[in-house]
């Protein structure tokens, strides 16, 4: 559990993005190499997938933006906060990594480092094989995550604190994180604390991916990589060293246009 998305309302408060940056990241890519919903013949616009949808405020603002959108995550609270604030999107409860929707989609997408809590490479390439089955042949999936090779160059942050208001009620998390070599995760350490509440101990961990071999197991899904940078994106920090060092790493790929390729 994850006391974030049980309380939704306070993740947006942590996270905000009043400017829809991760929403508008993926319109950019999907018109940088498939076209808007504008440029599409015929009624209604491109069916889009969003994979780990949360609060549902990036499938909520591509809904505005004319795509026909559904969205999919475990967390039932998420779920319920998201369907009363995004009526045209579609939520359904699923797990990214057996996810069955009966129907195919012309966009997938994965955003803020959802695809790495598939901890496992079993894991990893049942979630490749779901996005290959529900995506049209030449059908576009988008992913936005952390950037293993980072940390090639890079410590790992600090324990930290923060304090977030939201409904009268002050609350502080001390987050600590670590490097697991073995598990090749970024493992998290977090403790909440409010007035009259807590301690809440709470832990996590993210896959740590480098981007030839997230490129491999796409290449074996059956996809072929379009394009794969660590910047511009919704959550990237400026940098100036080499190319794919950045803290974050962003995938555009394509179906395989025989939907049968292995």
């Amino acid at each position: 559990m994850n006391f974030l998305t049980d309380h939704p309302a306070l993740y947006e408060t942590q996270f905000p993005d009043p400017d829809h940056k991760a929403a508008r990241f993926v319109d950019d890519q999907i018109r940088r190499f498939g076209g808007g919903p504008e440029l599409l013949d015929g009624g209604g616009g491109p069916t889009l997938l969003d994979v780990g949808c949360g609060t549902g405020r990036d499938a909520g603002h591509l809904a505005r933006l004319g795509y026909d959108v559904t969205g999919i995550d475990v967390s039932q609270p998420v779920l319920d906060h998201a369907r009363g604030r995004h009526p045209r999107v579609r939520f359904v409860r699923a797990d990214m990594r057996d996810f069955v929707l009966g129907r195919r989609f012309d966009v997938v997408t994965c955003l803020d480092s959802a695809l790495l809590y598939c901890h496992t490479n079993a894991d990893l390439a049942a979630f490749m094989d779901r996005c290959r089955e529900h995506l049209r042949p030449g059908g576009l999936l988008i992913a936005e995550m952390r950037n293993g090779a980072h940390f090639l160059t890079h410590p790992v942050p600090e324990p930290f604190t923060r304090t977030v208001a939201h409904g009268g009620v002050t609350y502080t998390s001390r987050t600590e994180l670590w490097l697991d070599h073995a598990a090749q995760l970024l493992r998290r350490r977090r403790v909440w604390s409010w007035p009259g509440g807590g301690p809440l101990e709470q832990r996590s961990a993210w896959r740590l991916l480098f981007p030839r071999e997230l490129a491999y197991f796409l290449a074996v899904a059956g996809f072929e990589l379009l394009d794969l940078f660590d910047q511009p994106g919704p959550r990237a920090e400026p940098h100036d060293g080499p190319p794919l060092s950045a803290d974050r790493l962003h995938v555009v790929a394509r179906s395989a246009k025989d939907p049968h390729h292995a």
